[in-house]
């Protein structure tokens, strides 16, 4: 019954807030507090979305008046002061600040990027050198992998340097040739750098996490989708293997293989002799796969078998292994593939590219102005000073009130707020050096302080932002407004309850015969012949002392449910009381029931039988004279004018 009122959903919808020649209009005034059109269109075109049958502004004036007219009596009844509620609706702001600090355009094209590079797989070439301790010797390896690709370029050969060169341990068995890759198989630095190399060409050096890296891209293919297989396998053993030894295991999977051709099942086979672990268990069955993803002859034969076929065994740097192939599945579309993709970017440092643009966006609108002289004057400082040491953090520049930066109309920061960021313990080989140290931090600390002054001002800055948690906030009051003030009441008022049944006798009938009953359930046989014993030992008590009995002496060993269903409501119902032929296994979760003082009647005899149907008629009663109480109380003034431009966008 609550969800009827609670029209303000959780979910963020981007809609921008109407305005007239540039301003944002007052609707209404409820009790003198100005409601905006931008919070009213809204709300109003998310209940829209939700409706079958659409409702006109003036019907839904009425509807949002009186949601506004209780978010105020729950403001006036101090709702909004609670610590639970102050908590939950920080930590939602929190929440949703994300959202308004990512740049959604490139997330978008991020997303559209690993889409189109996942239709092609690149077969490359690679070779990889460290990238070294400090900047200098980064810049160094940078120039030196520049040197070997001028090599490259001018003819010598790409293995033989790869050999010569290459830190990559993987070289030892392939010279460099990775052979087909595809999107998503390595770090996000290295996939931009194969995928924007044009085939037959050497990439220039870059950089991931593990050294400096250059790659050829020696050919392009369609992907080729996925596929899904079962193996069975013999395994080589660790260490050197011999030709003696794969003799023996040759003669094992060939051996396997005569008793597939005889039709013994595969899958029970691959249970029974595989040594892959790991997929035996599952009858050998594989995850889905794409090319490039299992060692070359593996992924050979995988992808040429038909659906349903068996290879003939074969051998890979693992083993011997027969291959049944179960199906192939194409590429999906974008949607079939966005999740993967954004889950990808979650664990690269395209999770942090979005938010990086959304900062730059900020600061610009913020008109972000840099101090140019920051180095001079750290110089002069430090030349003062003598040199860089941590007497010179805490005596300067912790005292400092020069400007680093400006934004929007009159926000600065300081000097000394870089204090906490700086390393006291720092050795610094000239003060030229020292002052270019304290200046890199320079930007790090304006994203920190723009960010923080953007969030704590998104409310006024973003109308999308403040709709929400308007929203969410005016969701939260009403919620605890109607559970006490109408909700709780309509619920636990049994007297008011019982009143309302007696005098409404017509009211609350039935269009259909009804058992009513109580059913007792248990874990096992043994358990419900104990509590029957014993409820013939107290069956002349009242119906609740008899629940209450049974309940404190067997616990959790059974459960009393109350049950008034007509046909059709419930399956026990019918298979006990009108003739239905399933026959359930359990009932409220226990696998042993039955039936105590269960017969049917034709209409209701007391409150209990309809107790539902009565305390939402009483909850709508409530709420009704409660709503015409708020109405007296808060003045509700509607600007006619603008309400009627309104109504003309919406005919």
């Amino acid at each position: 019954m609550k969800l009827k009122v609670l029209f303000c959903g959780l979910v963020f919808a981007g809609i921008a807030a109407v305005t007239y020649a540039a301003i944002d209009p007052v609707l209404m005034k409820i009790n003198n507090k100005d409601i905006k059109v931008s919070e009213f269109e809204y709300l109003y075109k998310k209940n829209l979305e939700q409706q079958v049958n659409k409702e006109s502004i003036d019907e839904y004036v009425d509807r949002f008046v009186n949601y506004k007219l209780k978010v105020a009596e729950a403001e006036r009844l101090g709702y909004d002061t609670l610590p639970r509620i102050i908590t939950e609706l920080d930590g939602y702001k929190n929440d949703m600040l994300s959202p308004f600090l990512t740049d959604s355009e490139l997330q978008e094209q991020l997303v559209n990027e690993a889409y189109q590079r996942k239709t092609k797989d690149l077969n490359v070439s690679h070779i990889m050198i460290s990238r070294g301790k400090t900047k200098a010797e980064e810049v160094k390896q940078i120039a030196m992998m520049d040197s070997i690709r001028n090599c490259i370029l001018n003819g010598e050969n790409f293995n033989d340097l790869v050999m010569k060169y290459s830190i990559d341990q993987s070289k030892l068995k392939n010279k460099g040739e990775y052979g087909f890759i595809g999107s998503g198989m390595f770090p996000y630095a290295f996939e931009y750098a194969v995928y924007n190399t044009p085939v037959g060409e050497l990439s220039k050096p870059f950089l991931t996490d593990y050294g400096v890296h250059m790659v050829r891209v020696n050919d392009v293919r369609e992907n080729d989708g996925q596929v899904e297989v079962a193996h069975i396998m013999r395994g080589f053993p660790r260490g050197n293997v011999t030709d003696s030894m794969k003799i023996v295991i040759k003669a094992q999977i060939d051996s396997i293989y005569g008793c597939i051709l005889n039709g013994e099942n595969f899958e029970e086979l691959a249970k029974k002799f595989s040594q892959d672990r790991g997929s035996a268990k599952n009858g050998g069955k594989l995850p889905l796969f794409a090319r490039g993803r299992m060692v070359k002859p593996f992924d050979d034969i995988a992808f040429s078998l038909a659906d349903g076929e068996i290879s003939e065994p074969f051998e890979t740097q693992f083993g011997y292994h027969i291959v049944k192939k179960y199906c192939h599945k194409p590429l999906g579309s974008l949607g079939d593939c966005r999740a993967e993709i954004e889950q990808q970017m979650k664990n690269d440092e395209r999770s942090l590219m979005p938010m990086e643009s959304k900062v730059k966006q900020i600061m610009k609108e913020q008109n972000f102005q840099k101090n140019e002289n920051l180095n001079d004057y750290l110089i002069n400082e430090l030349n003062t000073h003598g040199r860089y040491d941590s007497t010179f953090v805490t005596d300067v520049v912790a005292k400092s009130d020069f400007t680093l930066f400006t934004f929007d109309k009159n926000q600065k920061a300081t000097l000394s707020e870089m204090t906490k960021m700086l390393n006291t313990k720092a050795k610094y080989a000239n003060n030229e050096i020292a002052a270019a140290e304290i200046v890199g931090n320079v930007d790090r600390l304006a994203k920190q302080k723009i960010v923080k002054y953007y969030a704590d001002n998104l409310f006024d800055l973003n109308s999308d932002y403040r709709n929400l948690m308007n929203e969410y906030r005016d969701g939260t009051l009403l919620f605890e407004v109607m559970n006490t003030e109408v909700w709780n009441k309509a619920k636990s008022d049994d007297k008011a309850l019982a009143q309302r049944f007696n005098e409404n006798p017509t009211k609350y009938r039935w269009d259909a015969p009804h058992f009513k009953g109580i059913m007792i359930c248990a874990k096992n046989d043994s358990v419900l012949d104990e509590a029957m014993n014993y409820y013939y030992t107290i069956n002349s008590s009242p119906e609740d002392t008899i629940t209450t009995a049974l309940n404190k002496k067997f616990g959790r060993n059974i459960k009393m449910v109350r049950v008034v269903s007509k046909q059709g409501e419930n399956e026990m119902v019918d298979y006990i009381a009108f003739g239905g032929k399933n026959v359930p296994s359990t009932y409220a979760g226990y696998p042993v029931y039955r039936t105590l003082m269960g017969r049917i009647i034709s209409q209701p005899e007391e409150l209990s039988d309809v107790r539902g149907l009565v305390s939402s008629d009483y909850q709508d009663a409530l709420e009704q004279q409660w709503v015409e109480d708020l109405h007296k109380r808060y003045k509700v003034k509607i600007d006619k004018k603008v309400l009627k431009q309104l109504k003309a966008k919406y005919k």
